[in-house]
C-alpha cells in the first residue's frame, strides 16, 4: 500500500533551505548598506554591520569591530 504525503516533508525542507539561503544573502547585502566610498582595507565587515578598520590592512584580512557587547570578528574590505 502506497503512503500518501511523503513528498510534503521533502518539499518543506527544500523551501526552508531556499528561504535560509535567501536570508543569508540579504544579511550579506545588508552589511554593505550605508558604507561610504572608501579605500580597500579601510572598512571591517562583520555579518551584521561594519566599522572603520583599525588598523588599516590588506583586503580580506581578519579585523575586529569593537561593540558594547565586546569585540566582533570581521574581514577588511
Amino acid at each position: 500500500m502506497a503512503r500518501k504525503g511523503r513528498g510534503l516533508p521533502i518539499a518543506g525542507a527544500l523551501l526552508a533551505a531556499a528561504a535560509a539561503a535567501m536570508l543569508i544573502g540579504l544579511m550579506a547585502s545588508a552589511s554593505l548598506a550605508g558604507v561610504p566610498p572608501h579605500r580597500p582595507g579601510t572598512i571591517c565587515y562583520t555579518p551584521r554591520f561594519w566599522c572603520p578598520a583599525r588598523p588599516i590592512g590588506p583586503p580580506r584580512s581578519p579585523c575586529i569591530c569593537p561593540t558594547a557587547a565586546g569585540p566582533v570578528a570581521g574581514v577588511r574590505g
